[in-house]
């Protein structure tokens, strides 16, 4: 492995406590720009719905946004939850999407509902599950590739657009249809660290080789918190504990300010829980996060990294990215 690898983002359009979803998307935008302007490759937007404090339910519709707002970098879906959708209307979007911004846009496709099942029958996909995903795949590669006039329904637009395609996964179950498929494959170890080395190393162990790739390309997605001094990034770090706490006891997620000790806020059992769910994240001043993305680094072969950024303040948050850019393993987008 190279001893520099691309830096991708993952962003939730989260909301601040107290801040309108306007004022939120105002934010992701500015990050965004300063994401491209120091040379991260991609830009995604994960897929949830009716959860108070996230505001990146109508994903293409952002992306759309973002992409506008920016020049260069590749912005997708990190991803789109296909059960909650008919391909058809994704390979429209995603293929308008590529029209307006040839070359830049990605479709990450997963396939867990993004929400609870109430709100997944709102979103009318009545008997459609997770075990027809391999078959959507499938529909949604064909509607972005050639247009092919003897089938009674295409994707207009959508055809001949071929959006690079990847897919997502928290467990082992897309590792092994990625690497059968021959496409691209992000590991969640943002929020599900426990299956990572495994579920990488099936995907380049199965992988064959595609009209879409000629060999695996893996991409690990990780939360960060970088600030100047490793005090800070503790400091700092008790924004991403409430709001996993939150996400824990079904409260809303919005992002709260960061507190001098999370000390009477949780139990044993929930702060054993959240740093669990947090077992991939690097922490720290530079050095420290170069250290600990070494070591990591050490343990699993990956082509791309994807971070999560969970700070309250949008200035430190932007901060934290020209700390990322300074790493020695950082690559810029070519």
């Amino acid at each position: 492995m190279s001893t520099s690898i691309p830096f991708s983002l993952l962003e939730l359009a989260s909301v601040r406590e107290g801040d309108s979803i306007g004022q939120t998307l105002d934010n992701s935008v500015a990050y965004a720009r300063h994401a491209e302007s120091l040379g991260f490759r991609r830009f995604w937007l994960a897929e949830h719905h009716n959860m108070q404090g996230i505001s990146s339910a109508a994903t293409s519709v952002l992306i759309g946004h973002i992409a506008g707002k920016t020049e260069s970098i590749r912005v997708g879906s990190g991803g789109v939850m296909l059960p909650n959708h008919p391909p058809l209307v994704i390979a429209e979007q995603y293929g308008t999407l590529e029209i307006l911004y040839p070359g830049r846009i990605d479709l990450g496709l997963g396939r867990a509902p993004g929400t609870d099942p109430m709100t997944s029958r709102a979103l009318r996909r009545d008997g459609i599950g997770a075990e027809q995903f391999p078959e959507d795949v499938a529909e949604l590669q064909r509607l972005l590739g050639p247009l092919d006039p003897s089938r009674a329904v295409n994707a207009i637009p959508g055809a001949g657009t071929k959006v690079p395609i990847w897919l997502l996964g928290s467990s082992l179950y897309s590792a092994q249809l990625a690497a059968q498929q021959g496409l691209p494959y992000a590991f969640a170890g943002h929020f599900a660290p426990r299956l990572y080395r495994e579920a990488l190393r099936i995907y380049r162990d199965q992988f064959q080789s595609s009209a879409y790739l000629d060999k695996p390309h893996a991409m690990l997605a990780v939360p960060v918190i970088a600030a100047d001094s490793v005090a800070e990034a503790r400091y700092l770090s008790t924004t991403s504990h409430q709001r996993i706490l939150a996400l824990f006891r079904g409260q809303p997620l919005w992002m709260r300010p960061p507190v001098e000790s999370m000390a009477g806020l949780w139990n044993p059992q929930e702060e054993a829980g959240v740093k669990g769910f947090l077992g991939l994240q690097l922490l720290g001043d530079a050095s420290a996060i170069e250290d600990q993305l070494s070591q990591l680094l050490e343990t699993v072969e990956v082509d791309e990294l994807m971070v999560t950024v969970d700070l309250y303040d949008p200035a430190k948050r932007r901060h934290a990215l020209d700390i990322l850019a300074s790493l020695p393993q950082f690559q810029e987008s070519s």
